[in-house]
Parts: structure tokens; sequence; C-alpha cells
């Protein structure tokens, strides 16, 4: 057996503390070792250009690092004196990194717009591809996120189909949207959108659904929660209108097979320690899962 280590992180931009935010992402994913980190809200260290925070933590890491830019914007593009700039998401690889694609997704704005960012990472026992997005964001966005996640599918099904493509597809993020809302329900199976089915599995709830106390946090029937945009995490504090302790931030897994490839064996809320000031490394907390790459032997 043979587990693949996955870690989706929002790294939340460059928003301060910087410096004390990345010391902490660094010390907790040393720790994690994993193999594939999908991060979203990457912007370069200077706001505009040039190297991100994701280089920064593939340098520490010794990782391979790839960013693609969702959005750029131009001075007073947001509000007046709100400087111009660029974000991103990038895939962090202890493996090589074959191939990389991008596919642009529905429902971009001028102050908004969203991409998927696809990896084929090479590992002993053949190819992973691996994918990470970030979908809109706003309470009322749920028909914008629909489309976005049919498209999602939709792109992850050409690659899947295409020779030697791997018998595992794992797609991380933050969806901003729950495990109730629509756009989660039809990536697990369970509703139809644009007419048409899928089924990826939740590696969280995969894990946790029978397994009362575990690490994430309970909610108030005792189960676990898996909260990843908590109200003990100070950094959400500017944004509590959009409503908080949600679980926002998941990684899936296509179904797994007969031969064991695809079974989670491991996940879990991660990169929730707090310094010595009580921050954390970003806004989000975020997911770790193991996940078997291998068949049986």
């Amino acid at each position: 057996m043979v587990a693949f280590r996955v870690v989706t992180s929002n790294f939340w931009g460059i928003e301060p503390p910087l410096d004390a935010r990345l010391a902490l992402a660094e010390r907790q994913f040393c720790a994690l070792a994993p193999d594939v980190i999908g991060m979203q809200e990457v912007r370069p260290l200077d706001g505009r250009a040039g190297r991100t925070t994701a280089d920064h933590l593939a340098g520490v890491l010794g990782y391979r690092c790839i960013y693609e830019v969702a959005l750029e914007w131009n001075d007073g593009d947001f509000f007046p004196g709100h400087a111009g700039g660029q974000e991103g998401l990038a895939i962090l690889s202890r493996h090589p990194i074959a191939e990389h694609r991008v596919r642009r997704l529905p429902e971009a704005r001028p102050t908004e717009a969203r991409i998927l960012l696809s990896a084929r990472i090479e590992v002993p026992f053949g190819p992973v591809w691996f994918h990470t997005t970030h979908l809109h964001y706003r309470l009322d966005d749920g028909l914008a996120r629909e489309r976005q996640v049919v498209a999602i599918d939709r792109a992850i099904g050409e690659i899947a189909s295409e020779p030697d493509a791997g018998a595992v597809q794992i797609v991380c993020g933050d969806f901003n949207a729950t495990p109730e809302h629509d756009e989660i329900r039809f990536l697990r199976g369970f509703t139809t959108l644009s007419g048409k089915r899928t089924h990826y599995q939740d590696a969280w709830q995969r894990i946790h659904e029978s397994s009362p106390g575990s690490a994430g946090g309970s909610g108030p029937d005792g189960r676990p929660s898996g909260i990843t945009w908590s109200s003990e995490n100070e950094h959400t504090r500017p944004l509590r209108s959009l409503d908080i302790d949600r679980r926002i931030d998941y990684v899936f897994v296509t179904t797994r097979r007969k031969d064991g490839r695809g079974t989670v064996l491991d996940a879990r809320v991660v990169l929730d320690e707090r310094d010595e000031q009580g921050i954390c490394a970003s806004d989000h907390y975020g997911v770790l899962a193991d996940v078997q790459i291998a068949p049986h032997s």
C-alpha cells in the first residue's frame, strides 16, 4: 500500500503579519511532509509580480512549484486607492511535475475570476493528476459555483479519458460552499447539475462520517465538523459577514477502484497551529488527505 499525501491551503494572499504566517506554514508543512500541496490566494510577495508566497514555501521545502495567475487588476479597480496586483493558484510537489494545464472557469468578473490548475505528478507507481481550484465566495453565488463545478468535472473527465492518465484524480481547494450545498452534493454524486452526474469522494467525510471525536472540532451533535473557516481563527474577523464556522475547504478523490487505488486512508484538518501571539498561518485552516495510489499487492 502506497499513501500519497496531499494538503490544500488557502494562504490568504500577503495579508499581515506575512513573515510570521510564512514561518508558521513552513514549520507545519515540514512536519506534515506532504507529497503535493494545492495553494489558493497565492500572490507575489510584493503584491504585483515576481516571486510568490508559493515560490517562497517551495524553496524552503525543496519542492517544485508551478503558479498560474487567475486574476490581475489595476490600481483602483476594487475601490479608490486600492493597489493593483495579481492572484492565482499554485501546486507544490516533492515529485517531478511532467506537465500542467489551466482551465478558465465560468462566471468571470472584472474583480473575480477563477481557474482550475492541474498537474501530472510523476511518482514511482505511475502518474497522479492533481488539481486545485478556488470558487466564487459570496453567499449568493451558488449558481455561479454550480457552473464552475460542472466545468471542473468536465475538465477532469477529459484528462481521465486520456491514455496513461493514471487511475486516481485528486482535486482540492477552497470551494466556498458547505457539504449541504448543491455544488458539493453534485461532486459527491447526490444531485444533478446541467443534466450531468458524477462522483468524487469527499476525503474528510469518508474518514469521519462514523468517527465522533476526531480532529477538526465537533458539531452540536458531537460529530466531528471539519470546520476550516472558524470563529476561533482571529484572521476570519474581517469577513465574518460571510457566516462563520463552516467546512468549505476540501480534498476530493475519484471513485476508489476494486484494487484499492483511490482509497482514502486518512483525512484531517491541519494548519491550525497558533504562534505565541495566537495567530494562524492563514484565515483558513487546511485539509490533509492520505490516498492509496498503488494497487493491493
